[in-house]
């Protein structure tokens, strides 16, 4: 009896000793987010005078302007009808903007979870005329990795920072993917056809650099995130609807589209779609290759794809790939692969062979045999980081580390800086 009694004894102690305890809360310094209402993300479209790019992303051009996103800021507006003196015009606040796409005179852009139409026919005076709520993935900035995440509410609004503090909660075991939506380390490419470098000239679509996220065919946008692609009709530009989602893989970075395919660089490859019915993507095949980052450019039946290791991309492998691609798309070989030191973005135009490499600089290549590029350098750029590039009409445009730079590379022979707009940081 004794001992039975004990037992109740020491159960009773054990509850007792529990209740004073709460075991299902924790303490500890973490990265706390810091929110924006719903209702002020939906309100933050505005035009503003024109202001210096900071921490400039991804470049797109249409019909003689240029347009450079300032990450999760907005847009700025450049007048490049005269390249050797491009105007900063203005700039568009879009809170959470990392990619953007053109038709005719509508700018379709992210803003966090929505996507936003923006009426630029008047460059001066840029409207919103058209928002699709909650169709992009909820996902959350880079944080400092020394400390953990605190819980994230989604009722309170997107999440559009984090600071290093105290937090009191409940016990987690799942945390959330930290990357930004469309965002690998800048990025962007349509399918774009009928361009111009003049004023007076209109073109359908404008064309982006090689890292996209966004892409324009027919009259459809595709945005794809890491594992899904977002399907928009566009037909009428200011009214753009959600159609649907497909997944489309794993670790999805890069989209580039050509000849009724669609191209998506992946951390693990490149996998190919047909999008003869733009509504309803068919895989067609994959090409393997180490873990990196990839953006990837096609031309007259070939890819050109530069892996970066490193940090999130993986392996430590840097080089640029040339990769034959078949008629059907299935049976693609690779013919070439050429080291590099830190390749990022890159553009073709005919056979000049364009490759941000870091802080290595820009190279620009006679690409006409595939199989000896390394030895047919035209110029090499080596004093800025580059980043991307647009070529176009003898125009070279280059995004990089301290700014946005021009160049005239119509006579080979002589590439020329034409023009430099800066970086402004703070110290």
């Amino acid at each position: 009896m004794k001992t039975i009694k004990n037992i109740f004894l020491l159960l009773f102690l054990a509850l007792a000793f529990t209740a004073c305890m709460d075991e299902y809360t924790e303490e500890f310094t973490a990265n706390s987010p810091v929110y924006l209402s719903y209702e002020d993300l939906r309100e933050g479209v505005k035009s503003a005078g024109s202001r210096d790019l900071v921490n400039p992303g991804k470049i797109y051009f249409k019909d003689g302007y240029l347009f450079i996103v300032e990450e999760f800021e907005g847009v700025h507006i450049i007048d490049n009808q005269n390249p050797a003196d491009p105007q900063n015009m203005g700039f568009i606040e879009i809170p959470g903007n990392v990619d953007i796409a053109i038709k005719e005179n509508i700018l379709y852009a992210d803003s966090y979870i929505d996507l936003v139409a923006i009426d630029i026919s008047d460059i001066n005076n840029p409207i919103e005329v058209e928002r699709v709520e909650d169709v992009l993935p909820y996902t959350l900035p880079p944080a400092d990795e020394d400390y953990r995440f605190g819980e994230v509410d989604e009722e309170k609004g997107v999440v559009t920072g984090w600071e290093i503090k105290k937090v009191r909660q409940e016990m987690e075991y799942h945390y959330y993917p930290i990357y930004r939506w469309g965002f690998t380390e800048n990025a962007m490419m349509d399918g774009s056809f009928g361009l111009s470098n003049g004023g007076g000239q209109t073109s359908t679509f404008g064309v982006g650099g090689s890292m996209a996220r966004f892409g324009l065919y027919d009259d459809y946008l595709y945005a794809v995130d890491e594992a899904n692609l977002h399907v928009f009709d566009v037909k009428a530009p200011e009214s753009p609807s959600e159609i649907g989602q497909q997944n489309v893989g794993w670790n999805v970075e890069t989209m580039f589209i050509y000849d009724n395919h669609m191209f998506l660089g992946t951390q693990s490859g490149m996998r190919i779609f047909n999008i003869e019915v733009p509504t309803y993507p068919v895989y067609v095949s994959d090409f393997w290759h180490v873990t990196s980052c990839d953006p990837v450019v096609i031309a007259d039946g070939y890819a050109y794809v530069t892996l970066r290791g490193g940090n999130t991309c993986g392996s430590d492998v840097n080089r640029l790939d040339v990769i034959e691609l078949a008629g059907d798309y299935v049976d693609n070989d690779l013919i070439a692969s050429y080291p590099m030191q830190e390749p990022y973005g890159l553009g073709i135009d005919g056979d000049v062979l364009f490759v941000c490499d870091g802080d290595a600089g820009l190279k620009v290549y006679d690409a006409e045999d595939k199989t000896a590029i390394d030895d047919h350098m035209i110029s090499h750029f080596a004093s800025i980081n580059t980043y991307d590039v647009i070529p176009l009409g003898g125009y070279l445009f280059m995004i990089g580390d301290d700014g946005f730079y021009q160049y005239d590379y119509s006579d080979l022979q002589n590439i020329t800086q034409v023009s430099h707009i800066p970086v402004y940081r703070e110290d």
